[in-house]
């Protein structure tokens, strides 16, 4: 069993490398190819920066055309072999990975709040709904299951195979630095494929132990490799012949890119990109409940979740719950993930802070109410860190910018209406369609919001509805483009693809142990 504590849990994967900037050494992320956990030979270096005290913890390398074609050419040989591996096999490999991730959450836990900075109640959140995607595909031999008609004609059978496609790329964002990798080559490996993964080059640790235990697991050299860098590597991942199919979770910006370059050269490509999610709050719902489970979805994690809920639309009386809401943000504790009873953690980076406060200042400057500014908050201890505290607009219109553009960060916007359908309006004009909620005690306006709703992935007093493994995440209109959706059956249908045979068996030409006599009619 391979542990280690927060420090070198780092460095068990890196050397010492003196920074170029600094008299201080800090530890390098190191590249994992063939099998082989090794110092990349570049030059460019990118700081991995501890979001609570902006220290650097680590270097990522931008791994050289060397590099990522040996990476490619690995997996492509090791694809040769691995796809002939028998599904029980595969199946055995991800029984083994997730005992050895569930052993090790604690030590990912504290990786991820180090780098991403989320508390470590929430990084073991992130790595657990990844197990889940692992669990799920220890159901491989299932999942592939193909089709069998026989007699389609006279001695004449059709059936299909579910085949892997080959070498497979996954790029991952900050934000779920275990679960995003783990919805990616899980799925990917069991149904016979290799991969090259780019973990985000600005939390990679996690990522990092997740290899380690992968090859602790059983998977063989070269099937699945660990790249880094930004945006050299990422169009290798694209414009590589080796590599078949491409799965990203990011910004809008690179998604498209990515969509447009990997389709552009025949890759299958599936890219959840951004959101602005709504919770629906009707003036029956639960009071106490819908509240609680407004904070925490707009404000866990610092806000920095494709389906954290942004957005609140109150529905006539419900307008009057706004001094609650306060009340309870302001209650939140704001501080480093690793601290006791912490709530919300530092964002990723100063860009990103400033980005926030900067679309806060917009809504203001632009008719909105403040009624919470989390801006500029000083945190004991921590004054270096990327801090936001829980913020709170109202009278927010759908022309503001505050509105219009996804803020990733611990701001929650509030928009009023008087009936549920105006509601529904207002959320499917919206360009994106990730998820949303619903809070209600009536069954029958449940029914109606799913059933109109456009959005992809709904919750009825769920919050985040972000399903589990034995359904797929969902998203759609802006927030998705692709050929099929992440994990559960779209993610085993998009990491292979179908191979039918007629075959034709004559009966006539079976051995047959009595001679005929009678005349051949030749039917």
């Amino acid at each position: 069993m391979w542990t280690a504590t927060t420090t070198t849990a780092t460095r068990a994967m890196a050397l010492p490398r003196a920074l170029a900037t600094q008299t201080r050494l800090a530890s390098t992320t190191k590249l994992f190819i063939n099998g082989e956990f090794r110092e990349s030979t570049t030059d460019k270096w990118l700081p991995v920066r501890n979001p609570a005290t902006n220290e650097i913890v680590s270097e990522v390398p931008c791994a050289t055309p060397e590099e990522l074609n040996e990476a490619a050419e690995s997996a492509a040989a090791t694809f040769k072999t691995w796809r002939n591996s028998s599904v029980i096999t595969r199946q055995n490999v991800m029984f083994k990975l997730q005992g050895l991730l569930r052993d090790n959450m604690s030590e990912l836990a504290k990786l991820i709040t180090l780098e991403q900075g989320k508390t470590l109640a929430d990084a073991e959140g992130d790595v657990l709904r990844g197990i889940q995607v692992v669990e799920h595909a220890c159901g491989i031999p299932s999942l592939l299951m193909g089709e069998t008609v026989g007699n389609v004609a006279k001695d004449m059978d059709t059936y299909s195979y579910r085949m892997p496609l080959g070498v497979t790329a996954g790029i991952c964002p900050f934000n779920f630095p275990a679960m995003i990798p783990l919805w990616m080559f899980p799925v990917s490996l069991a149904c016979g494929n290799t991969m090259l993964l780019k973990p985000s080059e600005r939390d990679p640790g996690a990522a990092m132990l997740i290899a380690k235990l992968a090859q602790e697991a059983g998977v063989p050299d070269g099937a699945l490799n660990m790249v880094h860098g930004s945006v050299d590597t990422v169009n290798f991942l694209c414009d590589n012949e080796h590599i078949k199919a491409i799965s990203f979770v990011g910004s809008d910006n690179a998604g498209m890119h990515i969509w447009n370059r990997g389709s552009g050269n025949g890759k299958r490509v599936q890219s959840n990109m951004g959101a602005k999610n709504h919770g629906v709050i009707l003036p029956d719902a639960n009071k106490t409940a819908t509240l609680n489970a407004l904070v925490g979805a707009a404000f866990g994690a610092a806000g920095q979740r494709c389906m954290a809920l942004s957005t609140v639309v109150l529905v006539g009386e419900a307008a009057s719950w706004s001094e609650d809401l306060i009340e309870l943000a302001r209650g939140l504790k704001v501080s480093a993930g690793d601290q006791p009873g912490t709530d919300v953690g530092p964002m990723i980076s100063r860009e990103a802070m400033q980005r926030a406060y900067d679309l806060v200042e917009s809504g203001v400057q632009q008719g909105a109410k403040l009624l919470l500014d989390g801006r500029n908050i000083k945190v004991d201890g921590y004054p270096d860190g990327n801090w936001m505290g829980p913020t709170i607009l109202s009278h927010v219109t759908t022309d503001m910018d505050c509105y219009k553009e996804e803020i990733f960060g611990p701001v929650l916007v509030c928009l009023e209406v008087d009936t549920i359908d105006e509601a529904i309006e207002l959320v499917n004009k919206n360009r994106w369609g990730n998820g949303t909620a619903v809070f209600t005690n009536c069954g029958a306006a449940a029914r109606k919001f799913t059933f109109e709703i456009e959005a992809g992935q709904v919750g009825v007093n769920v919050p985040i509805p972000v399903p589990l493994p034995m359904f797929s995440f969902t998203g759609n209109k802006a927030s998705f483009v692709g050929d099929l959706n992440f994990y559960g059956k779209a993610g085993v249908q998009f990491y292979t693809q179908l191979k039918t045979i007629t075959s034709l068996w004559r009966n006539s030409d079976a051995d047959v142990l009595k001679a005929a006599t009678v005349m051949p009619t030749m039917k």
